[in-house]
């Protein structure tokens, strides 16, 4: 199996603007297959963590973080991001959790419990008002919340954007990102994702503009290599699509 799947190294922060981190971490394993996974971490006015799906828990990660500055917020964005959450929210019981409508309903049918503060939707609660702006992409069974953060210019995305390189992974998993349309470097909205966001288009093509619109320097997402450069550029082609 190709070694470095899920670009070491791994569970510590690392440095991408003033006030924003990525940690790698995983490989999640679906269907037997391996799937790199990503944590962004920004750093509010105030001085509090953001952490955007937290990825797994272990006590050298939270020193890490903790040197940066006091673990505020824990957010799910979308619906399969909670996986780690309950340990994130054991260790950090006054942090508040934030997610998506259903999102805490469906972990907890899967058996895991977590308390959250508040429901996220388009408009931004007061906590980073004016710092991080949000949109929702949704469609059947499927939701995410695209962050962008304005300080950077750095747009925080999920699912609905990925680029795993396909010499990184093994034969069947290359292969599938390949059919998925999900490789990378240029990346894309895999097509099992562009079928649920399709039955909302004309929803997420308003998102989608308007996330444009904010000109992202760089796009951060949870799986595969993000865009370091040329934000805006690359996540037009990404979504081209739906040609938004």
């Amino acid at each position: 199996m190709p070694q470095d799947v899920a670009y070491p190294p791994l569970d510590t922060p690392k440095p991408v603007a003033e006030g924003v981190w990525v940690v790698d971490s995983g490989p999640l394993r679906v269907l037997g297959l391996p799937v790199p996974l990503r944590m962004t971490v920004l750093r509010l006015a105030d001085g509090g963590l953001w952490l955007h799906s937290p990825t797994r828990f272990s006590a050298s990660l939270v020193a890490a973080l903790t040197a940066l500055g006091p673990i505020r917020h824990l957010v799910s964005p979308g619906t399969a991001h909670w996986t780690h959450l309950q340990a994130w929210q054991a260790a950090f019981p006054e942090a508040r959790l934030w997610a998506p409508h259903g999102v805490v309903e469906r972990a907890r049918d899967q058996g895991t419990a977590l308390r959250a503060h508040g429901v996220l939707g388009p408009e931004p609660p007061a906590d980073w008002a004016g710092q991080i702006a949000q949109e929702t992409l949704a469609g059947a069974g499927f939701v995410e919340i695209a962050f962008h953060h304005a300080a950077s210019r750095t747009l925080v995305l999920c699912d609905t954007v990925q680029a795993m390189g396909p010499a990184r992974l093994p034969l069947p998993m290359a292969l599938l990102v390949r059919v998925l349309g999900a490789a990378g470097p240029a990346g894309g909205t895999p097509r099992h994702v562009r079928l649920v966001l399709a039955r909302h288009l004309d929803h997420n093509r308003a998102a989608v503009r308007r996330l444009l619109a904010l000109d992202p320097a760089r796009v951060v997402f949870a799986h595969g290599a993000w865009f370091e450069a040329d934000g805006a550029a690359r996540l037009r082609r990404a979504f081209a699509w739906l040609r938004p």
